[in-house]
């Protein structure tokens, strides 16, 4: 009996961990999804002055940004970058895992475009 608890244990831990840099999951506070297809899935993604989320990836990806902000961009080797961005820009970006930050004194707030197959979702 005790082997089958150790493989299901082993197994759920596989799968939570499969499943917890999802931004969706892991920080629900800042990311909602809007819209999701076979294709892509849309995220609204929303962070009010000096909130910050946590490592999560996400897959290709286009970002309209809704406002202005300044974001700081943790990497999982520890290095970061801060970007500031306008309202009504779009950048497109690779699969990637970071760890964003509001570093500005405002909230900003965009939509992020996922596409599906890139990475997994």
């Amino acid at each position: 009996m005790r082997p089958v608890f150790l493989l299901v244990a082993v197994w759920v831990m596989t799968a939570v961990s499969a499943h917890a840099q999802d931004a969706v999951k892991v920080d629900p506070k800042h990311y909602k999804v809007e819209f999701e297809n076979e294709q892509v899935r849309v995220l609204r993604v929303a962070y009010a002055p000096g909130e910050k989320s946590v490592m999560h990836e996400h897959p290709a990806n286009v970002a309209v940004f809704l406002t202005e902000g300044k974001g700081k961009f943790t990497l999982p080797d520890g290095t970061s970058q801060e970007v500031a961005f306008k309202a009504g820009t779009t950048r497109d970006g690779g699969a990637e895992k970071h760890l964003p930050e509001n570093v500005g004194d405002k909230p900003f707030e965009l939509i992020l475009v996922e596409q599906k197959g890139s990475h997994g979702h």
